[in-house]
C-alpha cells in the first residue's frame, strides 16, 4: 500500500514531528554537498533541458515537460523527452509517451546515447535537477504557489529534496497557481534573494475540453497525483459542482475495487465522475467506461521571453 504525502509537511513552519525527524536530514545533506562537487562532462552533440523540482512531487513538471516539447518542436527538428524509467511512476510515461516523443530507460546516461542515435538535436528531460552525472544546458526548476516550499525542511523532516539556497545553480522557474494569490511576490521575493539572476515565468492550468462537461450536473472527482488540490482548483474555477472529491496516494495503481467503490459513491450522489488524464490512461478499459478526464494546457506567461532564452540556449555553439 503507497503512502500519501505526510500533512506536517505542508504547514507554513515546521512542527514538533519535523524537530524530531531533524537528525535522519543529514544523510540527505550530505548527499547533496558531495554531489554538488561533481562537474558533469558536457556533451557536444544534444543539447539537454532538464524540468525538475527541489520539492517532492505535484509541482507540475510532468505538464511543463509536455509544454516545452511542443514549443521547442514548433521551432526546432527532432526533439524528444527523457524519463528514466521508474516501475511506480509508469503513469508519467504512459502520459509522456502519448504526447511526446519519449525514451525512458533506465538511466539518463543511456536516453542520451539513444536520442543521439536517433539523431536528435534537442532533448527535455522530465525531472533529473539532482542527477549529477548530467550536463543540463537549461535546468528549469518548477513549484506550485499553494505548496510553495511547504514548511521548508528537508526530507524525512519536510518535502524538500534541495534546500531553496540550491536555486543558486539553476537557471528558470516555473511558478504553478493562481497569479491572484496573496503568497505570490514574497515568493518571487525569496527566489530572487536566491538567485537574482533567475528567471521566473508564471504558469497556470488551461482546461482543453470543457465542453465535455454538464455544468448543471454533479461531479465526482479522484486522482493520485502529487497535488489534488491544483486539480479540484481548475475545475473550481471553471465552475464545476464537486459535491465529493477522492484522493489516493501519487503515482497510485487502481484496482477493481476502487473503480467500483468510486462508481458506487457517484451513483449514490446522482453525480458523473472525471479525472485527471494521467489517472485515466493509467485504468483499464472496462473500467474507463462511465468516467471522464480533464485535459489540459500548461498556459505559460510571457512565453515569448522563454521562447526567446531556449532559442540562446539551442543555438549556442558547444
Amino acid at each position: 500500500m503507497k503512502l500519501q504525502k505526510p500533512k506536517f509537511w505542508d504547514l507554513k513552519k515546521p512542527n514538533l514531528i519535523s524537530y524530531i525527524l531533524l537528525p535522519f536530514t543529514i544523510p540527505i545533506t550530505i548527499n547533496n554537498l558531495l554531489l554538488n562537487l561533481r562537474t558533469p562532462k558536457r556533451n557536444n552533440k544534444i543539447k539537454s533541458i532538464c524540468v525538475g523540482n527541489i520539492y517532492v512531487g505535484g509541482t507540475g513538471k510532468t505538464p511543463a515537460t509536455i509544454k516545452l516539447y511542443n514549443i521547442c518542436k514548433d521551432i526546432f527538428e527532432n526533439v524528444c523527452t527523457g524519463k528514466k524509467y521508474y516501475s511506480s511512476q509508469n503513469d508519467e510515461q504512459i502520459l509522456l509517451k502519448k504526447k511526446t516523443d519519449l525514451i525512458c530507460e533506465e538511466n539518463r546516461e543511456k536516453i542520451i546515447e539513444k536520442a543521439i542515435y536517433l539523431k536528435n538535436k534537442i532533448i527535455i528531460f522530465d525531472d533529473g535537477l539532482q542527477d549529477k552525472k548530467i550536463h543540463f544546458d537549461t535546468r528549469i526548476v518548477c513549484f506550485d504557489i499553494q505548496n510553495w516550499i511547504g514548511n521548508g525542511y528537508l526530507l524525512p523532516s519536510g518535502p524538500l529534496r534541495e534546500k531553496l539556497n540550491s536555486l543558486k545553480k539553476y537557471d528558470i522557474v516555473f511558478l504553478k497557481g493562481n497569479s491572484e494569490n496573496s503568497d505570490i511576490n514574497e515568493i518571487i521575493k525569496s527566489i530572487q534573494n536566491q538567485n537574482s539572476k533567475i528567471e521566473i515565468f508564471q504558469t497556470y492550468y488551461q482546461p482543453m475540453n470543457l465542453e465535455k462537461f454538464d455544468k448543471k450536473s454533479n461531479y465526482l472527482i479522484f486522482s493520485g497525483i502529487g497535488n489534488p488540490n491544483s486539480f479540484k482548483e481548475t475545475l473550481s474555477l471553471n465552475k464545476i459542482n464537486i459535491v465529493k472529491e477522492m484522493i489516493f496516494p501519487d503515482h497510485n495503481i487502481y484496482t477493481d475495487d476502487d473503480i467500483n467503490i468510486i462508481k458506487s459513491k457517484a451513483k449514490n450522489l446522482n453525480a458523473k465522475i472525471i479525472t485527471t488524464e494521467k489517472d485515466y490512461l493509467k485504468l483499464s478499459e472496462k473500467n474507463r467506461d462511465g468516467i471522464d478526464f480533464l485535459e489540459i494546457d500548461l498556459i505559460i506567461k510571457n512565453e515569448k521571453k522563454l521562447i526567446d532564452l531556449i532559442k540562446l540556449v539551442v543555438n549556442e555553439k558547444f
